[in-house]
């Protein structure tokens, strides 16, 4: 961990000794951007270098070195005599040294969580924090990640799992209403290109992807039936795919009633399209989780070979599986998502605590933009009021290094079972996420019609 961090700390030290503050970070090579938009990609850059420090730990590599350590496998560290000796000890060792990494990051976000409530403007003393500082900032995520790795292990990794559990539950909820208004931007886009170059090729663009998503959508379920189901076992598997397959065709057909057509104009198959595309892909990472090995083809046959060596050169890692990877890409492309932009919908702006810029401080927000663009600095779009609660972005980062810890270490309970498997805690908490974000997005398409007084224009 320290090799990997003390390279990050001598670049980031030398960005400090230029500047501190967010409107400095940029270079005169750079166009210029938003003191708000710069200030979150920094902390999003902490967050994926958590990610990366995690992906590291879960090389075989490092873990074949790391088993000597005593944090793991040294007698009376509260691990099962089963799980004691050389391959199962460094096997868990990936895993935990993810918890502990994770733990960081989720504690730094936290900490700025709490220090950023009620921030309204960027004249509030906290805002030079939030936008400033840096190294100083980097230098307590360090501290807090040395301090992690130090934590005894006892009972800490059962209870962060549980930790891990809910606020994953909560991120695959935030990355559906991040799809859900991608692909209503991205329908409100293409329909007024159409109307204003009176060309078809953009509607038949929107039908080309929503039949492809639907395709996608279609060929998932025929494949976890082939893979994930036995004609006579795994019946849970089998439920757990109709009931969600009806349940998308549900909301694909109140998307298009007339009512709702006629309430929500901009809805349409489309968002249903990725909406549907997305619950088939939770579905799949909850079958994925199936502690039974006839029910799930990702599942190791073996954790040791038996005739084989008993060192850590007999160790291979399984967790690098398709969901992992998928789950990993989905993750990064949102946290970026949730970093680069407000919404243009009332709704997920409420949802999410960002706002629309109003065209006053547009049009002011332009002339300070094209000031910075001549000196290389990012400008302060921020003096009237901030663009995005600092107190939830952070909350968010919380949630997403919940979720990644979790992803990467396939929602396996450390000290539960001698095989590195998910349990059913697992399928439970993403079946009910992907039926939670089913409903969400339904509520989206009948509240207009059940609370006709409300604006959701």
């Amino acid at each position: 961990v320290g090799w990997c961090l003390g390279n990050s700390v001598l670049l980031l030290s030398t960005a400090s000794c230029l500047c501190g503050s967010a409107p400095c970070i940029l270079c005169s090579c750079c166009p210029a951007s938003r003191n708000s938009t710069v200030s979150r990609l920094i902390f999003t850059f902490f967050l994926f270098l958590g990610v990366l420090v995690s992906i590291i730990m879960l090389s075989p590599g490092v873990e074949s070195q790391l088993y000597k350590l005593p944090w793991v496998c040294e007698e009376g560290t509260g691990i099962p005599t089963a799980l004691q000796g050389y391959i199962d000890c460094s096997s868990l060792l990936g895993y935990r040294a993810v918890y502990r990494m994770c733990f960081a990051t989720a504690a730094f976000f936290f900490f700025f969580t709490l220090l950023m409530l009620c921030v309204s403007s960027s004249r509030d003393p906290r805002a030079a924090i939030q936008n400033g500082f840096w190294f100083f900032k980097f230098l307590i995520l360090v501290g807090i990640t040395v301090g992690a790795f130090y934590i005894p292990d006892g009972s800490f990794s059962n209870i962060w799992f549980y930790f891990g559990v809910v606020g994953s539950f909560l991120f695959i909820l935030i990355q559906l209403v991040l799809l859900i208004d991608f692909a209503h931007s991205w329908n409100q886009l293409w329909l007024g290109k159409a109307e204003e170059c009176d060309s078809r090729a953009w509607y038949a663009g929107l039908f080309f992807f929503t039949v492809l998503f639907y395709s996608l959508s279609i060929t998932a379920v025929a494949l976890m039936f082939i893979y994930y189901t036995e004609p006579s076992t795994c019946h849970e598997g089998k439920i757990f795919i109709s009931l969600n397959l009806t349940l998308c065709v549900c909301v694909s057909i109140a998307a298009v009633l007339p009512k709702v057509q006629n309430a929500q104009p901009n809805s349409g198959l489309l968002q249903a399209s990725v909406v549907t595309l997305y619950t088939m892909f939770v579905t799949w990472l909850a079958l994925s989780s199936v502690p039974e090995q006839k029910c799930n083809p990702h599942l190791p046959t073996q954790l040791v070979n038996e005739t084989g060596p008993a060192g850590p050169e007999g160790y291979q890692t399984q967790w690098w599986d398709a969901p992992s990877i998928v789950g990993l890409i989905i993750f990064l492309l949102c946290t970026l998502f949730i970093s680069l932009r407000s919404s243009d919908h009332r709704q997920v702006n409420s949802l999410m605590q960002t706002e629309e810029c109003p065209p006053m401080l547009q049009a002011t927000q332009q002339q300070q933009q094209q000031l910075a663009a001549c000196e290389g600095r990012a400008f302060d779009n921020e003096q009237d009021g901030v663009t995005y609660s600092y107190s939830f972005f952070h909350f968010c980062l919380v949630l997403a290094s919940l979720h990644i810890m979790m992803t990467l270490t396939n929602w396996y309970k450390p000290g539960e079972t001698r095989k590195m498997i998910s349990t059913w805690t697992a399928v439970w908490v993403k079946i009910c996420a992907s039926w939670a974000g089913l409903l969400l997005y339904l509520w989206t398409l009948v509240a207009p019609l059940l609370l006709p007084n409300r604006d959701f224009s």
